[in-house]
């Protein structure tokens, strides 16, 4: 099997997987909704952390204990847990993070008959002072909680090793999208999503050793390939993406992304955490400074900026933001955002989604039309 066959594999069915994958080693499994849950402790405790993203299924046990106007993401996954079809879970932890997720915690902890759970209330506001000190407070806390919940004792050595391993598989991941922004067609939009995603489910050690194939073998792609000037370069910012249905669609109309603004993508692998001094500390700088997210304050133009700086850094001629529907957080950043690209002269469509995605057509239309308008 290679490489991406195994990623998709993953993506396609994670629970077989997981499931799999404890039933061989015989490791706990963590779930987590967020990536600003601490993936390294997770580890150090000899746990497996495995990030969840909603439901293919149709979603109806959920509707009992969540309003319509929530998100699919959170409905979703509190689906898969309603339905026991996660059941392989040992535990699951819920970072302080939008409204709907914190009140998805509640919910959780109140209905769902199997695992640990475990809140992570990190601070909303990283610009300050005491942000750090806060932050590597919190932290502490949770090691301690997660080591009691597992059983386990959660070592600064065993902090050191899940950082480097987590710190590997961001550095390739990083050249993966590097090699991408200058030359897109060595790597599917679809495929690069999917691997992304993966990433975030399989073991970590196995990931580690397979990105690092990956790399070599894009490497040696590039160095025949030569670059395609032909293609229109997009930005994808916004919520969580679902769908790696919409990078085919923009495909085919002649563009092509070669950077987004997610938390399932680049700010999955933004900035590496500190192997020096320690661990816990290093952790929580690396949270401190990766880019934020609606849900996090650290500036009041610091994610537009970034999104600029993207743009220029990539050379590329426009911004699709992805606007999940009911999605409180990015809907309010959104008219600053947009406010900051006009003021750059950065063309932007807007497009709200939601799980399922609406008809084919219609997006295949929209993109086409703003594919011809930058």
């Amino acid at each position: 099997m290679d490489g991406m066959t195994e990623f998709r594999t993953i993506v396609d069915q994670p629970y077989e997987y997981l499931q799999k994958l404890k039933n061989r080693s015989g490791k706990k499994m963590v779930g987590y909704v967020c990536s600003y849950t601490p993936e390294e402790i997770i580890l150090a405790a000899g746990a497996h952390p495995a990030r969840f993203f909603g439901t293919k299924r149709q979603i109806h046990l959920a509707d009992s204990h969540l309003q319509s106007y929530s998100c699919s993401v959170v409905r979703g996954v509190l689906e898969e847990g309603l339905s026991g079809r996660i059941g392989f879970l040992d535990g699951m932890v819920f970072p302080h993070t939008c409204d709907s997720i914190q009140r998805l915690s509640d919910i959780w902890r109140m209905n769902i008959p199997f695992g640990f759970h475990l809140d992570l209330v990190l601070p909303v506001k990283l610009n300050t002072s005491s942000a750090q000190d806060y932050m590597v407070d919190v932290l502490k806390k949770f090691r301690t909680d997660l080591g009691r919940a597992l059983k386990a004792d959660i070592t600064d050595d065993a902090l050191q090793k899940a950082i480097q391993t987590m710190n590997a598989i961001r550095q390739s991941i990083r050249e993966i999208y590097e090699m991408r922004s200058r030359n897109p067609r060595l790597m599917s939009g679809a495929d690069l999503y999917t691997l992304v995603r993966a990433a975030m489910i399989m073991d970590r050690e196995r990931l580690a050793s397979l990105l690092a194939q990956t790399v070599s073998e894009m490497k040696a792609g590039a160095a025949r390939a030569a670059e395609d000037g032909s293609l229109k370069r997009l930005v994808l910012a916004g919520g969580i993406c679902n769908h790696p249905d919409i990078y085919p669609m923009i495909e085919e109309a002649g563009g092509a992304v070669v950077w987004d603004d997610f938390c399932t993508g680049a700010r999955y692998f933004a900035e590496p955490v500190s192997e020096e001094g320690d661990p816990v500390s290093g952790i929580a700088g690396r949270l401190i400074r990766r880019v934020v997210c609606p849900a996090k304050h650290a500036g009041l133009d610091r994610r537009a900026r970034h999104i600029i700086r993207l743009v220029q850094e990539h050379n590329a001629r426009g911004v699709i933001f992805l606007l999940f529907k009911f999605c409180d957080p990015h809907a309010f950043d959104y008219p600053d955002i947009k406010k900051s690209m006009d003021e750059a002269g950065i063309p932007v469509l807007l497009l709200e989604i939601e799980d399922p995605l609406p008809g084919e057509g219609q997006l295949r239309t929209r993109f086409e039309a703003f594919l011809e308008m930058v």
